[in-house]
């Protein structure tokens, strides 16, 4: 059973930096691609990152690339989001997903409960 557990969200003032976290369990964390998605308040969700096994780069949505870092470390069944140069527009709940089916279908349900990320102007 997939469990995805996703922390280090919070309040944040605009330009200011944010790391999350998310805790992965009842699958083979290090052979699956993970993705970040959000969710901004009356909105829907919107793949943001994805991180792959090996070899390939992270991918980036235009609205984050340069400014967020996704990573991972195996040994900790742990996926991180690194957040910089927050602006108001990156408030929303923020998921952590196996796979990159986000990507194609951002409708997709996610699996974890999120972490809510408000950067206040």
């Amino acid at each position: 059973q997939v469990q995805l557990v996703e922390s280090g969200g919070g309040l944040v003032q605009s330009g200011g930096s944010l790391r999350l976290s998310c805790v992965a369990s009842g699958f083979a964390f290090s052979r699956s691609a993970m993705s970040w998605v959000r969710q901004a308040p009356g909105k829907g969700l919107e793949w943001i990152t994805s991180i792959y096994t090996e070899g390939s780069s992270p991918d980036y949505a235009d609205s984050v690339n340069g400014r967020f870092t996704i990573s991972r470390d195996n040994a900790k069944n742990t996926l991180y989001l690194d957040m910089s140069s927050l602006n108001p527009e990156d408030t929303a709940t923020y998921y952590c997903g196996k796979g990159i089916i986000w990507r194609l279908n951002s409708d997709y349900p996610v699996e974890g409960l999120g972490t809510q990320v408000i950067v206040s102007s």
